[in-house]
């Protein structure tokens, strides 16, 4: 990315340098520099997950020939689920739910959770049909599965903040630096 300066102030970015007028890719940074062109430096200190969080408007700045990208503050998204409103604030009718942070994770959950099922499902359905019984390491994986998808979604039920959501879904070392163990404290699906 690339930024115009003039009068030090940044008054194009761009991430194609041909978009500034007599700006050859073979210059060097000086030369863009001479023509008041700078490779953006990015700052991505307030940057957080989008999946918890809206970003703040990204600006510019230039300060000692530098010109760099940045973010406002992030807004942590809802939590729990809202009635649409209109313009005026007043609820929609028919009533639109708008999906929190909550259910949208506890959403994923059920479909990951499907989704691990799903290449056992035939057992299940053997079983009905023909009375065939379910291997007992496929049994107790089905079983595993579900109630791993129940503690997930209790543990995004108890979460009080989109901090403490996020917090469930973040790895940590648990081991040491030697020997480290990447775990999320909302933990891992079982395997078959």
């Amino acid at each position: 990315m690339y930024a115009k300066v003039e009068n030090n102030q940044v008054v194009k970015a761009s991430s194609n340098l041909a978009s500034f007028n007599n700006a050859a890719p073979s210059w060097s940074a000086e030369q863009l520099a001479a023509n008041g062109i700078y490779e953006v430096v990015y700052d991505h200190s307030n940057l957080k997950d989008s999946r918890f969080y809206i970003n703040g408007a990204e600006s510019f700045d230039f300060a000692n020939d530098t010109v760099t990208a940045s973010h406002s503050a992030a807004t942590g998204k809802a939590l729990d689920d809202v009635n649409g409103t209109d313009e005026n604030g007043v609820e929609l009718n028919p009533v639109v739910v708008i999906s929190g942070v909550k259910s949208i994770e506890k959403n994923h959950i059920k479909s990951q959770a499907n989704n691990l099922l799903h290449p056992t499902d035939w057992y299940v359905v053997r079983h009905a049909e023909t009375a065939t019984e379910i291997p007992a390491n496929v049994s107790t994986y089905r079983t595993a599965v579900r109630t791993k998808a129940n503690e997930m979604e209790t543990a995004i039920d108890g979460a009080a903040t989109i901090e403490a959501v996020e917090a469930l879904f973040t790895y940590i070392n648990t081991g040491t630096e030697e020997n480290p163990v990447n775990a999320r404290p909302i933990g891992e699906w079982p395997t078959l």
